[in-house]
Protein backbone atom coordinates (compact mmCIF):
# COMPACT_ATOMS: atom_id res chain seq x y z
CA UNK A 1 0.00 0.00 0.00
CA UNK A 2 1.11 3.73 -0.86
CA UNK A 3 1.64 5.72 1.83
CA UNK A 4 -1.10 8.44 1.61
CA UNK A 5 -0.22 11.97 -0.52
CA UNK A 6 -2.12 14.26 1.64
CA UNK A 7 -3.10 14.76 5.10
CA UNK A 8 -6.57 13.88 6.07
CA UNK A 9 -9.65 16.42 6.55
CA UNK A 10 -9.46 17.91 9.95
CA UNK A 11 -11.92 17.47 12.43
CA UNK A 12 -14.67 18.95 12.33
CA UNK A 13 -14.49 20.35 15.91
CA UNK A 14 -11.06 22.51 14.73
CA UNK A 15 -12.62 23.43 10.69
CA UNK A 16 -15.35 25.01 13.06
CA UNK A 17 -12.85 26.80 15.33
CA UNK A 18 -10.58 27.96 12.25
CA UNK A 19 -13.62 29.46 10.39
CA UNK A 20 -14.88 31.04 13.89
CA UNK A 21 -11.19 32.45 13.71
CA UNK A 22 -11.40 33.90 10.19
CA UNK A 23 -14.97 35.21 10.57
CA UNK A 24 -13.49 36.94 13.81
CA UNK A 25 -10.44 38.28 11.44
CA UNK A 26 -12.57 39.20 8.42
CA UNK A 27 -14.73 41.28 11.21
CA UNK A 28 -12.07 43.30 12.77
CA UNK A 29 -11.14 44.11 9.30
CA UNK A 30 -14.44 45.91 8.53
CA UNK A 31 -14.37 47.35 11.50
CA UNK A 32 -11.02 48.48 11.35
CA UNK A 33 -11.92 49.85 8.20
CA UNK A 34 -15.29 50.91 8.98
CA UNK A 35 -13.72 53.03 11.85
CA UNK A 36 -10.76 54.51 9.43
CA UNK A 37 -13.65 55.93 7.72
CA UNK A 38 -15.60 57.52 10.79
CA UNK A 39 -12.68 59.17 11.71
CA UNK A 40 -11.70 60.26 8.12
CA UNK A 41 -15.26 61.70 7.53
CA UNK A 42 -15.71 63.59 11.17
CA UNK A 43 -11.74 64.99 10.68
CA UNK A 44 -11.16 65.62 7.25
CA UNK A 45 -15.19 66.20 6.12
CA UNK A 46 -16.25 67.95 9.18
CA UNK A 47 -19.35 65.57 9.81
CA UNK A 48 -21.00 64.62 12.70
CA UNK A 49 -19.87 61.68 14.05
CA UNK A 50 -23.40 60.15 13.11
CA UNK A 51 -23.37 61.23 9.50
CA UNK A 52 -19.02 60.20 9.07
CA UNK A 53 -20.78 56.34 10.26
CA UNK A 54 -23.54 56.78 8.16
CA UNK A 55 -20.81 57.62 4.72
CA UNK A 56 -18.16 55.31 6.07
CA UNK A 57 -20.77 52.32 6.27
CA UNK A 58 -21.98 53.43 2.85
CA UNK A 59 -18.71 53.27 1.07
CA UNK A 60 -17.94 50.37 2.88
CA UNK A 61 -20.28 48.42 1.30
CA UNK A 62 -19.88 49.92 -2.08
CA UNK A 63 -23.37 52.06 -1.98
CA UNK A 64 -21.77 55.13 -2.30
CA UNK A 65 -22.01 58.70 -0.16
CA UNK A 66 -24.85 60.38 1.25
CA UNK A 67 -23.83 63.96 2.06
CA UNK A 68 -22.37 66.08 -0.54
CA UNK A 69 -18.52 67.12 0.65
CA UNK A 70 -17.22 70.45 0.25
CA UNK A 71 -13.92 70.52 0.95
CA UNK A 72 -10.85 69.52 -0.90
CA UNK A 73 -9.02 67.46 1.61
CA UNK A 74 -12.35 65.98 2.10
CA UNK A 75 -12.94 65.24 -1.31
CA UNK A 76 -8.98 63.51 -1.17
CA UNK A 77 -9.97 61.61 1.54
CA UNK A 78 -13.22 60.24 -0.11
CA UNK A 79 -11.57 59.30 -3.16
CA UNK A 80 -8.58 57.29 -1.55
CA UNK A 81 -11.46 55.60 1.62
CA UNK A 82 -13.52 54.15 -1.26
CA UNK A 83 -10.64 52.75 -3.20
CA UNK A 84 -9.26 51.35 0.51
CA UNK A 85 -12.94 50.25 1.37
CA UNK A 86 -13.05 48.20 -2.00
CA UNK A 87 -9.67 46.39 -1.14
CA UNK A 88 -10.65 45.75 2.21
CA UNK A 89 -13.95 44.83 1.18
CA UNK A 90 -12.67 42.02 -1.06
CA UNK A 91 -9.94 41.00 1.11
CA UNK A 92 -12.67 40.21 3.95
CA UNK A 93 -14.67 38.39 2.12
CA UNK A 94 -11.82 36.26 0.97
CA UNK A 95 -10.54 35.59 4.68
CA UNK A 96 -14.00 34.56 5.35
CA UNK A 97 -14.34 32.32 2.80
CA UNK A 98 -10.57 30.84 2.86
CA UNK A 99 -11.51 27.76 5.31
CA UNK A 100 -14.77 26.96 3.36
CA UNK A 101 -12.75 27.01 -0.02
CA UNK A 102 -9.65 25.06 1.69
CA UNK A 103 -11.84 22.30 2.98
CA UNK A 104 -13.62 22.24 -0.49
CA UNK A 105 -10.55 21.91 -2.49
CA UNK A 106 -8.68 19.37 0.23
CA UNK A 107 -11.50 17.00 -0.37
CA UNK A 108 -10.42 16.51 -3.87
CA UNK A 109 -6.70 15.72 -3.06
CA UNK A 110 -7.58 12.74 -0.45
CA UNK A 111 -6.50 9.65 -1.33
CA UNK A 112 -9.31 7.25 -1.14
CA UNK A 113 -7.98 4.44 -1.91
CA UNK A 114 -8.22 3.39 1.82
CA UNK A 115 -11.92 3.67 1.73
CA UNK A 116 -12.48 1.15 -1.12
CA UNK A 117 -12.42 -2.18 -0.96
CA UNK A 118 -9.05 -4.05 -2.71
CA UNK A 119 -9.87 -5.70 -5.86
CA UNK A 120 -8.85 -9.31 -5.94
CA UNK A 121 -7.17 -10.37 -9.26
Amino acid sequence: MEPRRYPPLLPREKYLRRVARNTAAAGALILGSLALGVAGYHLFCRLSWLDALVNASMILTGMGPVDPIGTVQGKLFESFYALFSGVMFLSSIAVLLAPVVHRFLHRFHLDLSDDRPEKKS
